[in-house]
């Protein structure tokens, strides 16, 4: 529950759009098969930059961060 409160506040925005570019990063940079992991590091890029947590309505909190 705190995890989710957590990624719902400014913080966690700003961690989500962090790891989705680093995912984006080392899969550009590895190439071949890995370029999968960039598609995989979009969703919480695009869920940091829309001030989303996916994983909040499973917790019940609002899916609309702060």
């Amino acid at each position: 529950m705190e995890f989710v409160k957590f990624m719902s506040s400014g913080s966690g925005r700003l961690a989500r759009v962090v790891a989705g570019a680093i995912l984006i990063g080392i899969g550009i940079a590895l190439g071949g098969g890995w370029l999968v992991l960039s598609v995989i590091g979009l969703v919480p890029l695009f869920a940091g930059v829309a001030n989303v947590c996916l994983l909040a309505p499973l917790m019940g909190q609002p899916f609309k961060g702060r």
